[in-house]
């Protein structure tokens, strides 16, 4: 098998997103983590597919040199469904946004999550519809001023980590668009995760929505607003990484080690792996000022998928049937002679 490289998934298209936006750096990271995942798993270039519904995240599949399929709005979810049940061998990949999948095809996301169907889901969040120019989302911070909220919205955003953990999905991890070598790390154990993979992208959109993440985003605050989760690795955070996460009782509990009695002994110890719903339901929950919000891989365990579940289920019917092809199923019941 040839040996892959970024270049070889960039097309011949520009890339046709304002300059700045998150968007390019998503995609760069993709197109680095693609050639690993081939090496990682002995993939040829032909088994990918990357597929879209409607809106800016949505232009991705033109710009890889990949197989693509742009949708419809909201209905990334349910191509992607078809593509993998049908074709179990492709590795499909799926670009949307918070509005594309969030609002409009918010049930076709659910349900691929709850199936576990074996696809990998990059959600572009910035937090407000772009391509329409500037309507408000879901994921949208309340009160927030948009041109369909003039007066700011009355309605509480989804966390798309709580949404995803809340169907029982298997693998969650999030990140910010400036973390490139971040997002090719989580990428890559999305490829390897055998399973429904949601990788929500905090996304800059510099036209409507300029500092939608800006709280973390900020290079000079990011290390005490943000924690990075690694397997085997302390839950520290902090530019002199002084700061952990404890459980106090049954909640979790920033602290600085070497004050008040606590210990990096105490600090806690990340594992994606564990089916332990509710420490990574709080760690996907938490938001400023009294926590940093929570990067990387934060839920990654095993559990059976629908398409392997169809496969098995049609090899056994098929397996046991007596009906083999056309002219056995006319025959396989009452029948006439037309003369």
């Amino acid at each position: 098998m040839a040996v892959l490289t970024a270049k070889d998934f960039k097309s011949d298209q520009m890339a046709r997103w304002c300059p700045g936006c998150g968007d390019h750096a998503v995609l760069a990271a993709l197109q680095r983590a693609l050639p690993k995942v081939s090496q990682a798993l002995g993939y040829e270039k032909e088994r990918y597919v990357v597929v879209s519904g409607i809106g800016c995240s949505s232009r991705l599949p033109y710009y890889m040199d990949t197989y693509g399929f742009h949708s419809i709005h909201g209905r990334a979810t349910a191509v992607s469904t078809g593509i993998k049940v049908a074709n179990p061998t492709l590795t499909v990949w799926q670009a949307c946004g918070d509005g594309d999948a969030l609002a409009i095809g918010g049930n076709h996301f659910i349900h691929a999550i709850r199936r576990n169907i074996d696809i990998n889901i990059i959600l572009f969040n910035n937090r407000i519809y772009g391509l329409t120019k500037g309507q408000y989302s879901p994921t949208s911070k309340f009160g927030a001023i948009t041109k369909t909220s003039p007066y700011g919205t009355v309605e509480h955003p989804f966390n798309p980590g709580s949404l995803v953990l809340g169907a029982k999905g298997t693998f969650f991890a999030r990140s910010l668009d400036v973390e490139l070598a971040l997002n090719e790390e989580i990428m890559t154990r999305a490829a390897l995760h055998d399973g429904c993979s949601v990788m929500e992208m905090l996304v800059n959109c510099v036209i409507f929505n300029d500092g939608a993440h800006k709280d973390i985003s900020d290079p000079a605050t990011r290390a005490d607003r943000t924690i990075v989760l690694r397997d085997g690795e302390k839950m520290l955070f902090g530019a002199d990484r002084d700061k952990g996460l404890v459980y106090d009782g049954r909640r979790l509990k920033v602290v600085t080690v070497g004050k008040d009695g606590y210990t990096l002994d105490d600090v806690l110890v990340h594992n994606s792996k564990t089916d332990d719903i509710g420490l990574q339901t709080a760690l996907a929950d938490m938001k400023g000022p009294d926590y940093p919000v929570a990067l990387g891989v934060i839920r990654d365990v095993a559990d059976v998928t629908y398409d392997d579940g169809v496969r098995d289920q049609v090899k056994d019917i098929m397996s046991k049937s007596k009906i083999h092809c056309v002219d056995d199923l006319l025959r396989s019941g009452s029948t006439w002679e037309v003369k």
